[in-house]
């Protein structure tokens, strides 16, 4: 019964990417583990592989009307690359499965992941909820002339690589804006670029699991794929009706609910 729900969450991630060009990605994991019954660690990397196709199609249509910056995208991706490969082909088989005892919680490798990625919910979240705020000051900020930064894009690349490839999840929360303040981008060529950044970085992180020798159930996967991939086309159709804008305080609000579920489960009633 729970998978069952699982395949609708599916659809819904994707629908939430369609219309919003971000923010379901983050509810993968938690419905992979909660409701398909998949390993925490396990459940990152298929996050990655879904996360990364999903995202391919919404960049391809972002570029199709020219709204991706390739050149920006190429010097974000060169530390991020480098970043969410090592990650995911030597840091986390290297992390042994028990850590240590914090009072009555054991802290093991399948913990750790879930404990950070609860803490990213929350912080996207808490992005998201203030999007319109946010959105202003960065359109504020693009009437300011500075040149392009190099510092701040490469910076900010090897924190997502890092993040990406620890937890699975995309990080357009903190890639939009280092596009808008470091890159100059326009925020829809910065959600474009946001998307292909996303994809090649998944898809690598991704890549680095099959070279460690992950197993994957790729019947599994591509089933679940198929679901979200089906809610990002709709999505896209329906966001031409649906401002994304509107709709993303009310997902931030959910999506920090699910962060401080995960967060309670895990580490106060456990279980």
């Amino acid at each position: 019964m729970l998978s069952t729900f699982g395949y609708f969450a599916a659809i819904f991630i994707g629908l939430s990417l369609g219309i919003m060009g971000g923010g379901g990605s983050i509810l993968t994991v938690p419905v992979l583990v909660y409701l398909m019954g998949v390993s925490p660690v396990l459940s990152t990397a298929y996050s990655l592989f879904v996360v990364g196709s999903t995202s391919v199609v919404g960049a391809w249509g972002y570029f199709r009307k020219g709204l991706v910056s390739l050149k920006t995208a190429l010097v974000f991706l060169i530390p991020s690359l480098l970043a969410v490969f090592a990650v995911r082909k030597l840091l986390m088989p290297a992390i042994p499965h028990q850590l240590f005892t914090l009072g009555h919680v054991v802290f093991t490798k399948d913990l750790l992941v879930l404990v950070a990625f609860a803490v990213l919910m929350v912080v996207a979240a808490v992005s998201m909820i203030r999007s319109k705020q946010a959105e202003e000051v960065l359109d504020e900020e693009l009437h300011h002339p500075h040149a392009f930064n190099y510092p701040l894009i490469l910076g900010i690349g090897l924190v997502v690589g890092t993040l990406t490839g620890f937890v699975g999840a995309g990080g357009g929360f903190l890639i939009i804006p280092a596009l808008v303040l470091g890159a100059r981008l326009p925020m829809k060529l910065a959600v474009g670029t946001s998307l292909a950044i996303i994809a090649l970085n998944s898809l690598i992180g991704f890549s680095g699991d099959l070279s460690a020798g992950t197993p994957i159930a790729w019947t599994f996967l591509a089933g679940f794929l198929a679901f979200a991939l089906g809610g990002i086309m709709l999505g896209t159709y329906l966001a031409r009706f649906i401002p994304g804008a509107k709709l993303k305080p009310a997902f931030g609000w959910f999506t920090l609910a699910m962060g401080t579920f995960i967060l309670l489960r895990e580490l106060v009633f456990t279980p």
